[in-house]
């Protein structure tokens, strides 16, 4: 399973609490702690909802890029 470093970053930086995310996304504390630290992969609708609450792209909560702004739409 990947780990998931941006979520736990982003999450820290924002000084936010895990329960205060699980609950935003309708799940246990204890799944959205897996998520992070890559012992459940992380469903793409959550990856959505996490992206979109952060205001970033997917692939940089992913790691795929290192640009956290969010891409144009053309």
């Amino acid at each position: 399973m990947p780990h998931y470093p941006r979520i736990r970053d982003m999450r820290e930086d924002s000084d936010l609490r895990q329960k205060t995310l699980s609950a935003m996304l309708h799940c246990s504390q204890q799944t959205y702690s897996d998520y992070e630290c890559g012992k459940t992969d992380i469903p793409t609708e959550v990856l959505i909802k996490l992206a979109d609450y952060y205001h970033t792209s997917t692939d940089y909560l992913l790691g795929r890029t290192d640009d956290p702004n969010l891409y144009e739409k053309k």
